[in-house]
């Protein structure tokens, strides 16, 4: 009968003991799938929240560092050729050549579909200025800018968009 305990004994022992790797495998299993679910919420997330932010940035959104789409130049020819106000002492002109820049190549062809009322703009501008105030840098830059400004305000107009970046001004003669 002693060795009946024995036997009894160690069986009770058996089923008593609860297994310490079967406890463990689980919790780590859990841990990983719990893991692998945030990671997977995180790229989805983070990649919805890209799509939408540069979907609403799209048409001016700048990275820093980013390099800007290629400069296009389009020349208003011929030159253009001005008498300016307020001398006494003889007849002074103005010969201007002027060249519209834009990054956008469907700004482009708005630009060369409305030259012909850009031109009628910029002359009646030009046409407006006085020799004493062109004389200093200041004034030709005034003058730029207030032929960009007539430039942008006539696209707006026509188009619904400012289209021209700049003004330059790439031959300036007064006599």
């Amino acid at each position: 009968m002693a060795a009946a305990d024995k036997n009894a004994s160690k069986s009770k022992a058996d089923k008593g003991d609860k297994p310490k790797g079967g406890k463990s495998l689980l919790t780590i299993g859990l841990v990983a799938v719990i893991a692998a679910g945030a990671a997977g919420a995180g790229a989805w997330y983070f990649a919805t929240q890209g799509t939408k932010q540069e979907s609403a940035d799209a048409p001016k959104a700048k990275k820093p560092g980013e390099v800007p789409a290629p400069a296009q130049y389009f020349a208003l020819e011929p030159p253009f050729v001005v008498n300016l106000v307020g001398e006494t002492g003889g007849a002074r002109y103005l010969q201007v050549e002027v060249q519209l820049m834009t990054r956008d190549p469907e700004a482009m062809a708005a630009i060369q579909l409305h030259a012909p009322a850009i031109r009628a703009r910029l002359l009646m501008l030009f046409a407006q200025q006085d020799a004493a105030s062109l004389m200093s840098r200041e004034g030709k830059e005034r003058l730029q800018n207030a032929a960009l400004g007539e430039v942008k305000s006539l696209l707006v107009a026509e188009t619904g968009q400012p289209s021209a970046e700049s003004i330059l001004f790439t031959s300036f003669v007064m006599q």
